[in-house]
């Protein structure tokens, strides 16, 4: 019996040959039949890890960071707060300090405070560094957020911007003996004393905002809002990112302007100029090139 051979399907005109029947797309190898393959890329694994995209900028010599939520030092808070752990700071802050392309260091705080060690070691960081800083307010600059805002060259408070000053507490078990109490006492007494020498508040001015009763409910301190940090002279300026910005760069056009060149001439990019040798320099003289010539 003669088997059936492949059949040919007959050509209609306007439909190009070959091409598979409307509704149906051809599969790759290895593909099965039913199943498509996701779509993955950048901008989704970005949302799925960020929450957002990262906004398209261009190469700055401006670096900027961010301290949200609650400041996290050597214990680990629970998974639904919102924190800033100091360990992911401190590398940033070395970074930027080592490196040449980064003129200037934009910080942006919306922060209720958190741990006063790590706090404070990050406010001692940004207040160390040898670039221009800049820190900007928003929303909240609470508590331990206070030094590190206060910690930049030049500190701006969004208008509607809020920072609260409270003497400094404790939580768990507390022992009450008198070592206690000098124990915290010198704790705040190195807050007090940071804010002071990087700010315009006096002492007296920033302990009497410490300590006033009858403005918060279950705790004493002051609430200052916008202007109110600038009047008493915690904070320079208020304003936005606008103003943020535009005072940094000022800052490093200024830097530009006052670094001191080095001796003989600038060096070319990358490079650096060698001195004299021989003795009486501290450098050894300069290998002789084989065969003794010159070029």
């Amino acid at each position: 019996m003669e088997q059936p051979g492949p059949t040919i399907e007959p050509h209609v005109p306007g439909k190009p040959p070959g091409r598979p029947p409307a509704g149906r797309r051809s599969r790759g190898d290895g593909e099965k039949p039913g199943r498509h393959k996701p779509r993955t890329s950048a901008t989704v694994e970005s949302i799925e890890a960020l929450g957002t995209t990262e906004a398209p900028v261009n190469k700055s010599n401006i670096h900027v960071l961010t301290i949200i939520g609650q400041i996290e030092g050597h214990l680990t808070l629970p998974p639904q707060n919102k924190t800033t752990r100091y360990e992911h700071i401190i590398p940033q802050l070395v970074a930027a300090e080592l490196n040449p392309e980064i003129e200037g260091i934009l910080t942006i705080l919306n922060t209720v405070g958190g741990d006063v060690e790590a706090g404070l070691a990050l406010a001692e960081m940004m207040a160390s560094l040898s670039k221009p800083t800049v820190s900007l307010v928003l929303g909240g600059g609470h508590s331990i957020g206070v030094p590190i805002a206060v910690a930049a060259d030049h500190s701006f408070i969004a208008h509607t911007a809020t920072m609260t000053i409270h003497p400094i507490r404790l939580s768990g078990l507390v022992i009450g003996v008198p070592q206690t109490y000098e124990y915290l006492d010198k704790m705040q007494d190195r807050v007090v004393k940071f804010v002071v020498a990087n700010s315009r508040i006096s002492e007296a001015k920033y302990r009497e905002l410490m300590f006033r009763t009858g403005e918060l409910a279950r705790d004493i301190g002051t609430v200052l809002v916008g202007k109110d940090a600038v009047k008493v002279g915690l904070m320079d300026d208020a304003g936005g990112v606008a103003e943020a910005v535009a005072k940094i760069q000022e800052l490093i056009r200024h830097r530009r302007a006052t670094r001191p060149r080095p001796k003989g001439g600038t060096p070319a990019r990358g490079r650096t100029v060698p001195g004299p040798r021989g003795p009486g320099t501290g450098r050894p003289e300069a290998p002789a090139k084989p065969g003794g010539g010159s070029r």
